[in-house]
């Protein structure tokens, strides 16, 4: 509790760095914020274009199938590769100044999360316009979804972010592994397709009932199960302590490190 008042003492910290990633993400580009609706608009616009006359998959609407469960998905892969770097990224200042090192990873997947909300808007209004039924009560589980994915990736990125401080080929093996992870979680397909042999896969793959949970809500417009819902957030709530715990014994020697 005491680590944790500490870490809430440097909120504006937190704010500041957040901030700072996306105002950097696109400076220097004529368009600037407004990137952040037109990068999933324009996915949207080329799966459209792909599965509905290139490569048609015979489920209706296959382009938001797959856009209401990729963009959660690009939001988990994202913080964990780039967040594995995001304390070698501040190496002098974690070498300089005093403050809590799990700001950095915590500020990291922060900005990322907004940058997801972002593209939620995007689904959210692509969703309406085509006539998919947003019900109430789905849609008010839809912000502990998000909190619970968001714990997900922040307990990940504490355990790479920490690792990859001692093991730089993390950085490359990591871009294999989230691609194979990818294939193994029911992004652009349904669970149901698998094959029976390999769903224990599916079983064991924290980010399954988080896809489904997201696909139920958005995609189906109906409640997700509700043990779909509690088994994420058992799982991210262990994955965050497991992951914190493992940073705060590998964050001693850090400066050592680099």
């Amino acid at each position: 509790m005491e680590r944790i008042k500490e870490i809430y003492a440097y909120r504006e910290m937190i704010c500041a760095l957040v901030k700072r990633d996306l105002k950097g993400r696109y400076k220097g580009s004529v368009l600037g914020f407004l990137w952040s609706f037109l990068n999933p608009l324009l996915q949207l616009a080329v799966y459209t274009m792909v599965f509905s006359t290139i490569m048609r998959s015979g489920m209706k609407d296959y382009y938001l199938f797959l856009f209401v469960a990729l963009i959660p998905w690009i939001f988990f892969s994202t913080s964990l590769t780039g967040g594995a770097g995001c304390i070698l990224a501040q190496q002098d200042m974690v070498k300089k100044i005093y403050f809590p090192r799990e700001v950095l990873p915590v500020s990291y997947v922060t900005s990322q999360f907004v940058n997801m909300l972002l593209g939620f808007l995007v689904i959210l209004a692509v969703l309406i316009c085509a006539g998919y039924p947003l019900r109430p009560g789905a849609v008010f589980c839809l912000p502990f979804l998000m909190a619970a994915e968001y714990v997900l990736a922040l307990g990940f990125t504490f355990v790479m972010s920490a690792v990859m401080v001692y093991i730089r080929d993390l950085e490359y093996l990591l871009g294999i592994v989230m691609m194979a992870w990818q294939f193994l979680t029911p992004v652009m397909y349904a669970k149901e397709q698998a094959p029976e042999h390999v769903r224990w896969i599916f079983t064991i793959n924290p980010m399954t009932g988080v896809i489904t949970a997201y696909r139920d809500i958005l995609y189906y417009g109906k409640m997700p199960k509700t043990d779909t819902l509690l088994s994420a957030a058992i799982v991210a709530a262990g994955v965050l302590f497991a992951g914190w715990y493992v940073f705060r014994r590998l964050q001693r020697r850090f400066a050592e490190e680099m």
